[in-house]
């Protein structure tokens, strides 16, 4: 097929040809990024005022929980739950990965026996009040840092709200 002098020499192109394409980027690279012995800590040389430090300043919107939790829809809830049915049930005592959610409202944190809870659950509440899973639906590892549960959680507050008058109705 091919002797050993073709190989080499097809070798040392491919080589040759890395190099200079490995040069040529960093030749560029100096260049429009004033990487030499400049430094690379200089400032813009004209600022263009786009007015963004004014509406970073913008307080939060406030959210009134009890009207939300009043015009949750329970349909909607329980479709929102699909998301966390893959690791809880709602029938009592069936714990998947995640323990079951039959009675959340108001019980213990910690409290389903025979699941082992991560420590970080027990340092963020004592008992899961509406406020509290409202907290925690919206960004479980912010909520108690060092959370085994890996969910992202539900940015939509009416998500929330969903979910927790749904699992409120299930429950009782």
């Amino acid at each position: 097929m091919f002797d050993t002098m073709t190989f080499t020499k097809i070798m040392g192109a491919l080589c040759g040809s890395l190099l200079v394409f490995l040069l040529g980027a960093w030749v560029a690279e100096s260049i429009y990024h004033g990487g030499g012995s400049h430094g690379g800590d200089h400032q813009q040389a004209y600022v263009i005022d786009t007015g963004e430090e004014e509406v970073a300043d913008e307080p939060e919107e406030e959210i009134d929980l009890p009207t939300l939790l009043a015009a949750a829809d329970l349909d909607k809830g329980e479709r929102v739950f699909k998301k966390c049915s893959a690791c809880h049930k709602v029938e009592d005592g069936a714990n998947g990965t995640g323990p079951h959610l039959n009675g959340i409202v108001g019980r213990a944190v910690g409290a389903v026996d025979g699941f082992g809870y991560s420590g970080a659950l027990s340092e963020a509440a004592d008992v899961w009040s509406v406020e509290e899973l409202f907290a925690f639906l919206e960004n479980p590892k912010a909520y108690a840092n060092g959370t085994s549960m890996a969910f992202r959680g539900l940015d939509k507050p009416e998500d929330r709200a969903n979910v927790i008058a749904w699992l409120e109705g299930v429950s009782n």
